[in-house]
């Protein structure tokens, strides 16, 4: 059985909630095998007694905490990209009490710069967290998404190109420094995961469970830059994704950890039907895993 949980299939959870608990405890019986706790520029809460609560709404359930999310922009300094940078010293410092290994979110942005302006505060912050995560014996790892930036601009990341990936990591060349990938955000620069995987999975600490699929006829027709977009983010195993190869290439490199889905993107599958997508997603994903079940070789 370990060797087939080596990935999880998970789920993201809103941590800024009132109670993220409350819905931990309703979602925990439906077969997800990780969660990832995540902040959106605030970090609000307790973070011994928030563990304490998430482990109690676990309970005997074979569910792990493998990463913890703080997403914001730690590289500007008005008072929420502040309290962002706060939110990645509290999770560094309290990540044990949670079970968590690893960090992710945002590297934060110089807004409205291209990338290369944002690199000598990228080397003071990340320089000073990584050693600060180090002694934890924690990694920190750096989500894909654009946040609708590009080379020239942006206003939150700028891990996500791998151009940037080679400037970033010899910026700051930590071991503990890594990213939090998914083949979505690849998709969106029209980039090809498959090659990607192989050549950066050493650094890939931890995976979203998150799809997109390119519409090639309003490229065709209306190009990347016109008034219809040309692709949608999606739930997995309703985009173009094969996951089957993304975690056969995954098993294949190496990676041990958990794909925790992210949710509240989907065109279709939202709002009420939010979790019959999530859900999909989950028994697609421990397929393209190999299954949800461990059988053991014949001696």
């Amino acid at each position: 059985m370990r060797a087939l949980l080596d990935i999880r299939i998970g789920t993201m959870i809103r941590a800024n909630a009132p109670d993220p608990a409350t819905y931990v405890r309703q979602i925990v019986g439906l077969g997800f095998e990780s969660i990832e706790p995540f902040f959106w520029q605030t970090m609000n809460k307790d973070l011994a007694l928030l563990a304490k609560q998430l482990r109690e709404a676990i309970g005997d359930a074979d569910v792990t905490i493998d990463t913890l999310g703080m997403f914001g922009n730690p590289l500007e300094d008005g008072d929420l990209d502040r309290q962002t940078l706060a939110g990645w010293e509290a999770l560094i410092d309290n990540a044990h009490h949670f079970g968590a290994q690893t960090v992710a979110g945002f590297t934060g942005r110089v807004r409205g710069q291209p990338i290369e302006a944002s690199l000598p505060q990228f080397k003071k912050v990340w320089g000073e967290l990584s050693r600060r995560a180090a002694d934890k014996g924690v990694r920190l790892a750096f989500e894909n998404c654009a946040m609708d930036g590009n080379w020239a601009t942006g206003d939150w990341n700028i891990a996500h190109n791998p151009d940037a990936w080679e400037l970033m990591f010899d910026a700051v060349p930590s071991d503990n420094l890594g990213l939090e990938w998914e083949p979505c955000h690849q998709l969106v620069y029209l980039i090809d995961p498959m090659p990607q995987i192989r050549k950066w999975a050493p650094k890939f600490f931890h995976v979203h469970g998150k799809d997109a699929t390119v519409r090639w006829d309003v490229v065709r027709e209306h190009g990347v830059f016109g008034k219809v977009p040309f692709v949608q983010m999606r739930t997995p195993g309703f985009g173009d994704t094969d996951w089957t190869r993304v975690i056969s290439e995954l098993r294949l490199a190496g990676y041990v950890g958990s794909i925790d889905i992210e949710g509240w993107h989907d065109p279709v599958y939202r709002e009420e039907l939010e979790m019959a997508g999530q859900v999909r997603a989950l028994d697609y994903l421990r397929q393209c895993r190999g299954g949800a079940r461990f059988v053991a070789n014949p001696v």
